[in-house]
């Protein structure tokens, strides 16, 4: 229920990573070839990350207008100052991202990093029980989320700005989806103590008061009332935050709505995600609004639920949609719709968590390396 796979992973609060799977890789750990060179180029970046400064929401060099610089801030990705109008409002070019965004003025690259690095060393400590690894988790944690000096604020009411149009979107509670593993990194350094249990309360509380903001918020119920994958990443969000935030209530009545206010409206009897196909890179949007979907059905998992195999009565559920994007892997001229740049490796990405939910061996894939600490052989391909 709300203790993830607590009972089953001694006493590690996580909600994606699974017990099974993970002793499973650990035990191959220097026998397997694919594990060994991931778990050589894990130990790598944690190493990286042991010797990196923790980031906060205060390192930014703009000021909300809020004048809390402990409100997170962003601007938008698809938006540009007007090459006919320098001073005047940005404008929109969709699938291309301005390089602003992920620069010292805001804190996009710092949540980005602060998450990245929360996950590397989470996994590294688990993988090598070096206690060095879950001290600098903390250490992050503390700063981003705990710490008065340097805490974000829980909320997004300033994300996704566009200047000179909006002072934030409902669109950036988006931005926020990088707690998503911060929380299996709180879990999986559990036992070593490295977080003290009223740390931990702590951060069950920040997340209580994050739900309730995407719950009661304008912006965050404008993102709730999402009709593409924004919809479904607030789901996929609000349910991990609710369970960790020990609200299983809230988690449970957004599963329990999925089928009919996320797969019914946007999942197309034959497979398709038709607002994700109006996209410049829509082949990448119909994966990306599948991986959130993925994560409720994991969070339902925790709950007891199944929604990896459900169907409505005109076929329409996770598994046909999946089915619908495999059909075109290796097949790229075959896409009848626009796709800027291919995501192959995002589809086999996809495709390995959907060998654990239906398989093992359904689906054909490449092996990216990217999951090879996350699940184990039999839900791999073999190198």
């Amino acid at each position: 229920m709300e203790e993830g796979y607590a009972p089953a992973f001694d006493g590690r609060r996580t909600f994606y990573l699974k017990p099974d799977q993970l002793k499973a890789i650990k035990a191959v750990r220097d026998s397997d070839p694919a594990v060994a060179r991931a778990y050589a180029a894990l130990i790598e970046r944690a190493d990286a990350a042991l010797r990196r400064k923790p980031g906060s929401v205060m390192d930014k060099t703009t000021l909300p207008l809020s004048g809390d610089r402990h409100d997170y801030l962003s601007i938008a990705p698809y938006w540009w100052p007007d090459p006919a109008n320098a001073s005047g409002p940005y404008v929109r070019r969709d699938g291309e991202v301005n390089p602003q965004r992920d620069t010292a003025s805001y804190d996009r690259t710092a949540i980005g990093r602060m998450s990245a690095d929360a996950e590397t060393l989470s996994l590294a400590y688990f993988y090598s029980g070096d206690r060095k690894y879950a001290d600098k988790t903390a250490q992050i944690v503390r700063t981003w989320f705990l710490d008065p000096a340097t805490a974000m604020n829980p909320n997004a009411t300033f994300a996704q700005a566009v200047p000179g149009r909006e002072n934030g979107r409902a669109e950036g509670v988006l931005d926020t989806s990088a707690f998503q593993p911060v929380i299996d990194a709180v879990g999986l350094i559990g036992p070593s103590g490295a977080l003290g249990d009223a740390e931990v309360k702590a951060l069950e509380i920040w997340f209580g008061r994050y739900v309730d903001w995407m719950l009661d918020s304008p912006t965050g119920r404008q993102e709730q009332a999402a009709t593409n994958n924004h919809g479904i990443w607030f789901d996929a969000q609000l349910t991990q935050y609710a369970l960790f935030a020990r609200r299983a209530a809230v988690a449970r009545k957004t599963i329990t709505e999925f089928p009919d206010r996320r797969i019914a409206t946007q999942v197309d009897p034959s497979g398709s995600l038709p607002a994700e196909l109006t996209r410049t890179r829509s082949f990448h949007y119909s994966i990306y609004a599948l991986e959130p979907a993925y994560d409720v059905a994991e969070m339902a998992g925790c709950l007891g639920l199944d929604l990896w195999n459900y169907a409505d009565d005109k076929g329409r559920g996770l598994r046909k949609a999946t089915d619908f994007l495999v059909a075109y892997r290796g097949r790229q001229a075959d896409w009848p719709h626009q796709e800027l740049k291919w995501p192959a490796a995002e589809l086999d990405d996809l495709l390995t968590r959907a060998d654990w939910a239906w398989g093992p061996g359904r689906y054909p894939r490449s092996d990216t390396g990217t999951l090879a600490l996350r699940y184990a052989a039999t839900s791999r391909p073999t190198p």
